[in-house]
């Protein structure tokens, strides 16, 4: 599998400490089977300093926090060992349970780096659905953690505002973990052992929490909290990890609504009721405040989350219409809309009396230029052309009234239509001539020219510019040719365009 390759150290890490995490539980519960739990912990936060200045990462605050919070669980672990083993007590609350809640904020801190570096900080589909999650599991957590805890009679006030605080931490980095799952970026080796390390401990937490409030077995926790430790090693020490938080190798956040992440987020939003529903079936104490407040809140994300959805599916289909009414090389408007915009030029022509003119604009000798220079600068030139000539129609038509308009489209190739309204041909030919001068490179055109009967099709006014731009070709390029007269009904006129060079 991908996420056990890796170099030498990482390997060996991976399987000194599965080993040793086995054989600690395996043991019987004694004062080595407790050493040996503290040494593989900090065995796992030694390897982790050395993955973190052997691979350098860009940003390596995030995983500098990361050690500590580990560093400062392996201590608070380590003080319940002298706890039982040297002072043979059981205190609580003790000063372990400053580290350990110290190490929530650590770790949480971390993450949130993490995040940062993957540009997170935008993405707001993101932080709904990490709300979500977490407002589903800060239900769950107070109906089996915090209440229970709080309401705890033979506990005191300190006693039992830790026991609410230990489920608040874990809900805290559920949050992130999440938050951390819904970034753009690479999902390598490393990524995925922390995410791991991040759930264990979730997982090994609450189990330790509830088995310690209801009596049970706590070592049934011991092997979850020792994978955590492996696993928070092995995500630092794999080489994968410089890039896990190098904020140049992280794309834009994918906002995809995915079938996992549906389903993901459906079971979120159905623990509310799902939790009064078991409550009612097995007779128990209903939670209806919390069940009813979670509910409302999860309603409010859900709306949220559905309505980002829908403007970023509108985006979407605006920047496809974008797409489907422009030239993708130049800018320009493509045939597509040129045709719809000429329509609606004659339209108005008709309606308003205005004279309405079409010129057709051929780059000369654009294949030779292409053979010489390369493609890519045969794009470039279109680029610039395309720009020089909107820039001297935008100077043209500044300040004119409104029954004058231009629009400059592309054609196809090194080809160019200008549509021009309220200009008859001398002044559309005037212009078009005047854009030659402003044509890069060194570069020219010929152009044909043809002013609108008010009976032509566009087929066929588009044949006359056409075959006037074939005279300017063969009159010897770089000018612009008025179009005959369009012929009048009952002629046989043609309008079929001719290859040029």
């Amino acid at each position: 599998m991908g996420i056990f390759r890796g170099d030498t150290l990482f390997r060996l890490h991976l399987v000194v400490g599965g080993v040793l995490s086995v054989a600690c539980v395996a043991l019987p519960e004694s004062a080595w089977s407790d050493a040996l739990y503290s040494a593989i912990a900090f065995g796992c936060v030694a390897t982790m300093v050395v993955g973190v200045r052997r691979h350098r990462p860009l940003a390596a605050s995030g995983w500098w926090l990361t050690t500590a919070g580990v560093g400062l669980w392996a201590l608070a672990d380590l003080l319940w060992v002298v706890y039982t083993w040297v002072l043979d007590t059981d205190p609580f609350p003790s000063p372990a349970d400053a580290l350990y809640l110290a190490s929530y904020v650590l770790l949480a801190a971390g993450f949130a780096r993490f995040v940062h570096a993957r540009r997170g900080e935008g993405d707001r589909e993101g932080v709904i659905d990490s709300l979500i999650f977490t407002v589903g599991f800060l239900l769950m957590s107070w109906v089996l953690l915090m209440r229970p805890g709080l309401e705890s009679a033979d506990s005191s006030t300190l006693a039992r505002a830790l026991a609410a605080a230990y489920p608040l931490g874990d809900v805290l980095l559920l949050a992130l973990l999440v938050r951390l799952l819904t970034t753009a970026g690479a999902r390598a080796v490393a990524f995925r052992w922390l995410v791991a390390a991040n759930a264990l401990l979730l997982a090994a937490d609450c189990t330790y929490q509830y088995t310690t409030m209801h009596s049970l077995d706590d070592r049934l926790s011991d092997l979850p909290f020792l994978l955590a430790y492996v696993s928070f090693a092995a995500a630092a020490v794999h080489p994968s990890m410089r890039r896990l938080t190098d904020a140049d190798a992280a794309p834009e956040a994918d906002t995809r609504f995915t079938r996992g992440r549906l389903a993901a987020l459906t079971l979120a939003s159905l623990l509310s009721p799902c939790t009064l529903l078991v409550q009612l079936a097995l007779g128990v104490r209903l939670e209806a405040w919390a069940v009813a407040l979670t509910s409302v809140v999860l309603f409010l994300l859900v709306v949220a989350r559905m309505s980002g959805l829908l403007r970023h599916l509108e985006q979407q289909a605006s920047r496809l219409a974008d797409m489907a009414r422009t030239d993708a090389l130049t800018g320009l408007p493509n045939r597509r809309t040129s045709d719809a915009e000429l329509e609606r030029m004659q339209t108005r022509a008709r309606g308003e009396g205005s004279p309405l003119c079409v010129a057709v604009l051929d780059l000369d000798r654009f294949k030779a230029f292409n053979d010489t220079f390369g493609h890519q600068a045969g794009d470039s030139l279109l680029v610039a052309a395309a720009g020089a000539w909107r820039g001297r129609l935008d100077a043209a038509h500044a300040g004119v009234g409104p029954g004058r308009g231009a629009m400059l489209g592309r054609w196809g190739g090194e080809e160019f239509v200008l549509l021009l309204l309220g200009h008859d041909l001398q002044e559309a030919v005037d212009l078009v001539d005047a854009l030659r001068t402003s044509t890069p490179a060194g570069q020219t055109f010929s152009a044909g020219v043809a002013q609108w009967s008010g009976l032509e099709s566009p087929v066929e006014l588009f044949g006359r510019a056409d075959a006037a731009l074939y005279a300017a070709k063969e009159g010897g390029r770089d000018r612009v040719v008025p179009a005959a007269t369009a012929p009048v009904a009952g002629d046989d006129a043609t309008s079929t365009s001719v290859s040029r060079a």
